[in-house]
């Protein structure tokens, strides 16, 4: 018996004894499934909590880009975090947005749209779990980058994302700056490209559990890269913070949407495409007009959560300019 199916079975007689007999008390048994994802999603966030506590936050003390430091900035990253690894993200997108996706789902099945399981490629092969799901990481991180360059390429998207690259201090906590209508859509497209192709729930939840940890190594302030062949098969920090460097990595020449390393896990596609950008350099991080214009972004998170909604609204305004 491995170390998994010890803790889906620590996780199961958990449930049942404390979780379940409570949502039946309040009749909220027809919430089960959901309440034991959400359980899920709150161990597997609260490891990764550990991990930027106790493994990535010494390593920026030990190998930092610039001095380490604790400022509001940083504190309202670490309740980002806190929000979307803990699950309360997952709450508010299972209450909002998800039904409207199973709806999608349910009408394109309706009209006859098949769905395709990538376990059915290679019988013998890739019915394996280990090379399924492998298959899949490829597969969603293809498409993650695709979406994270439309990100930076179209303006109503890059209105919500800016507040992700606004962080002038980045740190371990900075991957879940975001904003919640940014989070919101994009999971919607993972979970709906992730439903098409076959993608089983445990592997979905390992897929996403791999990527943010990833990621939150990538954004350590950590002066650390692979070996040059090494990062040319995974993203590095460095790799990744030169995708947050001042009018390179979100901008190409002329302030023109754009830029560079948008790959989330694999640099293959930056590579494939013509955005890939290795440098040896630590930039420093931000946005251009912070710098230029003096823009505020925000300091707390309701008012970032604003200002991003009002980015939004002048962008889709029919005569505005980049902003």
């Amino acid at each position: 018996m491995d170390w998994l199916t010890l803790f889906e079975n620590w996780q199961d007689e958990w449930f049942n004894t404390w979780i379940a007999p409570w949502l039946y008390e309040w009749g909220l048994g027809n919430r089960l499934e959901m309440a034991y994802d959400a359980i899920n999603w709150f161990w597997i966030g609260l490891v990764q909590v550990a991990v930027i506590a106790l493994v990535l936050m010494p390593l920026e003390r030990l190998r930092p880009v610039e001095p380490p430091q604790w400022s509001r900035a940083v504190r309202v990253d670490v309740l980002y975090t806190l929000i979307h690894r803990l699950g309360l993200f997952r709450l508010f997108f299972f209450f909002t947005l998800e039904p409207l996706v199973q709806l999608g789902i349910n009408a394109l099945r309706l009209a006859g749209l098949p769905t395709f399981s990538i376990d059915q490629l290679w019988p013998g092969v890739t019915d394996h779990a280990g090379v399924s799901f492998v298959i899949y990481l490829v597969v969603l991180d293809a498409v993650n980058y695709l979406y994270h360059r439309l990100q930076h390429q179209w303006e109503p998207l890059w209105a919500l994302h800016a507040l992700h690259h606004s962080q002038r201090h980045m740190n371990a906590w900075t991957d879940n700056r975001n904003h919640l209508l940014d989070d919101a859509l994009h999971a919607s497209v993972m979970a709906l490209v992730a439903l098409l192709i076959g993608v089983e729930p445990s592997q979905f939840l390992g897929w996403v559990a791999l990527t943010q940890l990833c990621e939150s190594l990538q954004h350590a302030n950590v002066r650390l890269a692979w070996s040059p062949w090494f990062e040319r098969l995974f993203v590095s920090p460095r790799f990744h913070r030169l995708h947050h460097a001042i009018g390179i990595g979100h901008e190409f020449p002329g302030e023109v949407l754009g830029g560079h390393n948008f790959g989330v896990l694999l640099p293959w596609w930056d590579q494939l495409l013509g955005t890939a950008r290795y440098d040896e350099h630590f930039y420093a991080t931000g946005i251009r007009d912070q710098v230029d214009q003096g823009r505020d972004y925000g300091q707390g998170f309701w008012q970032q959560q604003w200002l991003g909604i009002k980015r939004l609204l002048a962008a889709v305004r029919p005569g505005t300019g980049p902003s």
